[in-house]
């Protein structure tokens, strides 16, 4: 089966065009409510918001999230909009995908170890699959996890190169930061060296980063840790876009444009 990046890489104008109209950024459908919702929980101190993060008192103000999230995300920076439209500026999208460009091409360069992961099979595999089959064809290697990993009640399985969740035969959305802790864990008791780079989203990229790794992630809008974790140098690059629109095809022009950008196209 061809990868998704198969097609052209698209110009900055082209895909900024085609984020707007499938909606990946541009006014997305998360609405505002459940973003400030979200926000709060962080600045509540609800670690299931931290995506195995450590924070500790330093966002503590709802406001200074909500600062972050307009500056890094795009969403509307006025505290007094409390429900309706949100947005993700596709700009900061495109901007974002330089700068993980960057992190891959010198991933390539370096023929660095790289684990891919994702929390979002029904949206984003595709793209980290994509990724992953580009860095081997650089001469990467692309980390094998450890059989037999288990976190949050399900088993952590790799297909396509992609790390992932699986629970009754059935692959799982989550944010949590168990099953990257389960593989990082795995891979010390084999005596196997960690990996030089992680690409993933949420919680597991979230949990690379806190232990010290090279980590790039894709976020949505309603998921302020990593733009958090961004902003204070844990984790190298956060993406902000809608992570499960209406058809994971949307995101190939994404992925081509990444790739291009990275020189691996």
């Amino acid at each position: 089966m061809p990868i998704a990046s198969a097609a052209p890489a698209p110009t900055r104008a082209e895909l900024v065009d085609h984020l707007v109209r499938t909606r990946i950024a541009g006014e997305v459908a998360t609405p505002r409510e459940n973003n400030l919702s979200h926000y709060r929980r962080l600045a509540n101190g609800d670690r299931h918001y931290w995506f195995g993060l450590e924070f500790g008192d330093r966002w503590t103000d709802e406001q200074d999230v909500l600062a972050v999230m307009a500056e890094r995300c795009g969403v509307n920076d006025d505290p007094h909009h409390r429900q309706g439209q949100d947005t993700i500026d596709p700009e900061l999208t495109v901007d974002a995908l330089d700068r993980a460009a960057a992190v891959l091409r010198k991933a390539a360069a370096d023929r660095q170890r790289v684990l891919f992961a994702t929390g979002h099979p029904g949206g984003l595999l595709d793209v980290h699959r994509a990724t992953a089959e580009a860095l081997r064809a650089a001469d990467c290697e692309i980390v094998v996890i450890p059989d037999g990993l288990r976190a949050d009640d399900g088993m952590v399985f790799q297909f396509g190169d992609v790390a992932m969740l699986e629970r009754g035969a059935t692959l799982w959305h989550t944010h949590s930061p168990e099953p990257m802790a389960a593989i990082l864990d795995g891979l010390e008791r084999e005596g196997r060296p960690l990996p030089d780079l992680v690409v993933a989203d949420h919680g597991w990229a979230g949990c690379a980063g806190q232990r010290g790794l090279d980590a790039v992630g894709f976020a949505d809008s309603n998921d302020p840790a990593l733009f958090l974790a961004e902003a204070e140098g844990t984790v190298q690059v956060t993406i902000p876009l809608d992570d499960h629109v209406l058809s994971p095809r949307h995101y190939d022009p994404l992925t081509a444009y990444l790739l291009g950008a990275a020189g691996l196209g």
